[in-house]
């Protein structure tokens, strides 16, 4: 089973989008193992619109939190224990795309960080940051903080309009790949989404030899 974790510098900067397209390009299971705040809908039901995949391959979430918040406090809010056993990898018959909480240090637990998860699976995870001003510190951080537990980086994708220099330095910096920048798409479907995908975005190489 070939298992993709999506994450991102912070929130909000596209990446439940990335992950739509990554799994509809994979024609992969989609997994987000916990989503706080759905409100008018989760992160679940987007991909499901976006990605084209049939609806067997969305996987329901180990955690569904009412509250918008950080995790951890969403947790607490609603009542709810999150319990790292809880949070097993789905066995699937194919790909499986995981996406992840914000950014790589939000807190799930008052113990436990969404890298410590990452870590614990021990799958490679793509990194989705911004073009724009600050992303340079962003990604450099994020891509420290992976480092230091031991996940492996497959790869940088940036969202948003161009930003040459950003979109260079970084990943030089970083020592990671680019795997190229999916600009703002209006109107956002399916389709469209696929095709911007396809256009922009280079899989890693280790998918595109299978």
């Amino acid at each position: 089973m070939t298992v993709l974790i999506v994450t991102g510098t912070d929130t909000d900067i596209g990446k439940t989008v990335f992950a739509a397209g990554l799994a509809g390009a994979l024609g992969a299971y989609y997994w987000k193992p916990v989503q706080a705040g759905v409100e008018p809908e989760g992160d679940k039901e987007r991909v499901a619109a976006l990605s084209g995949l049939p609806a067997d391959r969305i996987l329901p979430e180990a955690y569904r939190l009412a509250t918008p918040a950080s995790p951890h406090l969403a947790a607490r809010i609603d009542g709810v224990d999150i319990r790292l056993d809880r949070l097993t990898l789905p066995q699937v018959e194919g790909p499986l795309v995981v996406e992840g909480a914000g950014g790589v240090l939000v807190p799930l637990t008052d113990t436990l960080l969404m890298a410590d998860l990452f870590a614990h699976w021990r799958c490679p995870v793509i990194l989705c940051a911004r073009t724009g001003l600050g992303t340079i510190n962003h990604s450099l951080l994020s891509v420290e903080a992976l480092r230091a537990r031991g996940v492996a980086i497959a790869g940088i994708a940036f969202i948003g309009d161009p930003h040459a220099e950003n979109e260079r330095i970084i990943p030089q910096l970083a020592r990671v790949p680019s795997l190229g920048r999916l600009p703002r798409i209006d109107p956002l479907d399916a389709a469209s989404l696929a095709a911007a995908f396809a256009t922009h975005i280079r899989l890693p190489e280790a998918l595109n030899r299978r």
